[in-house]
């Protein structure tokens, strides 16, 4: 096991990745830039340094300040928890340069999931349905030819992507440049890599997710999955776990098929593969997402299982100690993302407790949200014995969760919870408007 470890990222992530550290006897190493000099993660760590300016490429994005940091700091390992170096096979390698463990899949692996066809044969073979889709596109011409080949409507995806950043829906010719242009942008300023891809549009689906660990001895498990439709422009709202539209026997079904692709690809660590659920009950795989999901929290919070620790424990070689029939899946969990809905400065914070509720947050009084970063303020995170029970005990959660001085979306999130369609269970993806 790793002595000491260093959290490459920020915000609530860094926080609840340092805990894990601290639970399992591991030294942390925290870096920061200077607009988060003062943040919870900083305070938290053994070791804290600064590593650059409030761009994230001048800091969390900034390779090898990171690692120069951790051989400084003598750190062993390197968990980028999500987002920013997660996904980036280059940093993944350039760790392993340099004697240090980068927490998640070796970069060879991480190469290959990244080419989209390879990917999808695969995961063919394996036996599950795969949308219609293409390699990265170099150009707007070659974007639009392709887009012809596949048939309007197409999404356009970063090939590097996650959280939702660097998609756009294409209807039609006219619009590909526009989405192209934009998508690029988005995608390398979020994640160092503008690549992009298309993909056939399925329309109404909902977008449920199975949640994988697998270890270097051959074990893996899928710890069922997540329902994470409630979206707007791509971002996610509200996640829950099991998904409401999805049977018993179906997700036996693709729980199997999932764990034979991932023992079939090879894959050891922390993973997430993603399918969008149609109308007629069909699972469409879409990609596999290499790394932490933020949404990891309501999937411990259904199984008891901690997820960093053992994405820590699988880094240093330890195999899983359970397998799928030890993995309880009864009852269910719901998250809220709480946002801030522009900058501020926290200057009160009530936090809501009780049996099962949990709030994971980077916030301390006097933290300032700054324009230069995502978003997300913590995750709100209930688990009870029925869907109707989770749903009272986050209703009433919400209403006891005060956050003055930065405006929230907490409002939003009782309107949503609150909504007769959420309620019943019987959303998609079109539920905030989306189309």
């Amino acid at each position: 096991m790793f002595s000491k470890i260093l959290i490459a990222n920020r915000g609530e992530i860094a926080v609840r990745i340092i805990r894990a550290c601290k639970e399992m006897g591991v030294a942390t190493v925290a870096v920061y830039s200077e607009a988060d000099r003062n943040s919870l993660h900083a305070a938290l760590a053994d070791q804290s340094y600064c590593i650059g300016g409030a761009e994230a490429a001048d800091s969390y994005l900034n390779e090898n300040q990171i690692i120069s940091t951790a051989i400084l700091a003598g750190a062993q390992a390197i968990h980028p928890g999500y987002g920013f170096l997660s996904e980036n096979a280059h940093f993944a390698r350039l760790c392993r340069k340099n004697g240090l463990v980068f927490i998640g899949p070796d970069p060879e692996s991480m190469e290959k999931l990244g080419d989209k066809a390879v990917l999808k044969e695969t995961i063919r073979k394996a036996g599950l349905s795969v949308i219609p889709g293409t390699k990265a596109v170099s150009s707007v011409e070659e974007a639009r030819l392709l887009a012809e080949e596949i048939g309007y409507p197409v999404m356009m995806k970063a090939c590097a992507g996650g959280g939702g950043r660097g998609i756009r829906l294409i209807r039609c010719a006219e619009d590909v440049e526009e989405a192209y242009m934009q998508a690029t942008s988005e995608a390398a300023s979020a994640f160092g890599d503008g690549s992009v891809y298309l993909e056939k549009y399925i329309f109404p689906a909902r977008h449920v997710e199975l949640q994988i660990l697998a270890d270097e001895h051959g074990n893996a498990v899928c710890l069922g999955d997540r329902d994470c439709s409630l979206q707007r422009r791509n971002q996610k709202l509200l996640e829950e776990t099991p998904s409401p539209a999805v049977s018993d026997e179906s997700r036996e079904r693709i729980m199997a098929l999932a764990v034979g692709a991932v023992k079939k690809i090879g894959y050891v660590g922390a993973g997430t593969l993603e399918f969008l659920y149609d109308e007629n009950g069909e699972f469409w795989f879409m990609e596999m997402n290499v790394r932490l999901q933020v949404e990891h929290c309501v999937t411990e919070m259904l199984t008891g299982i901690d997820l960093v620790k053992w994405q820590i424990r699988i880094a240093a070689g330890i195999p899983l100690s359970f397998s799928q029939s030890d993995i309880p899946l009864s009852g269910s969990a719901i998250e809220c993302r709480i946002n801030a809905k522009s900058c501020g400065t926290l200057s009160m914070m009530h936090v809501p407790g009780g049996p099962s509720v949990r709030f994971d947050t980077c916030l301390i009084v006097g933290t300032t949200v700054s324009p230069y970063y995502d978003s997300l303020l913590g995750k709100l995170v209930v688990y009870a014995k029925t869907r109707e029970e989770a749903l009272r005990k986050l209703r009433a959660a919400l209403c006891e969760l005060v956050i003055e001085g930065i405006p929230t979306n907490i409002e939003e999130q009782l309107r949503i919870v609150d909504d007769e369609r959420f309620i019943s269970g019987g959303y998609d993806l079109t539920f905030m408007g989306n189309r």
